[in-house]
């Protein structure tokens, strides 16, 4: 079993930066794929960043491109989503994931453990 808690959001100003966390706790965490995900009102949860554990290729949604950053720190058991130059369209709710196998990490169904989110609100 895995355990996700994310922390670090708020409402922020556009044009400012929050530093999403997730701390994860379980047993072969480390070999997991991880990802952030946001769900706006309305809409449906889209993959925005991910990363393997261990690093190497990480993936960005064109959205956030240039402007966010996934990273991990194997010390703390932490994932980070660093989100700087942020617009009002960023706003929605931000949920860690993690998944056991690595295909279709595109979709929300691929993951098998999901935190219980938190609200990023940008306003303009």
């Amino acid at each position: 079993q895995v355990q996700l808690v994310e922390s670090g959001g708020g409402l922020v100003q556009a044009g400012g930066s929050l530093r999403l966390s997730c701390a994860a706790s379980g047993r072969f965490f480390s070999r997991y794929v991880m990802g952030w995900f946001r769900q706006a009102p309305g809409k449906e949860r889209e993959l925005v960043a991910r990363s393997a554990w261990s690093g190497g290729t990480t993936y960005y949604a064109e959205s956030v491109k240039g402007r966010f950053t996934i990273s991990t720190d194997n010390a703390k058991n932490t994932v980070y989503l660093q989100m700087n130059s942020l617009k009002p369209d960023d706003t929605a709710v931000y949920y860690c994931a993690a998944a056991r196998n690595f295909y279709r990490l595109e979709y929300a169904s691929s993951y098998d453990y999901w935190g219980q989110g938190t609200q990023v609100t940008v306003s303009s």
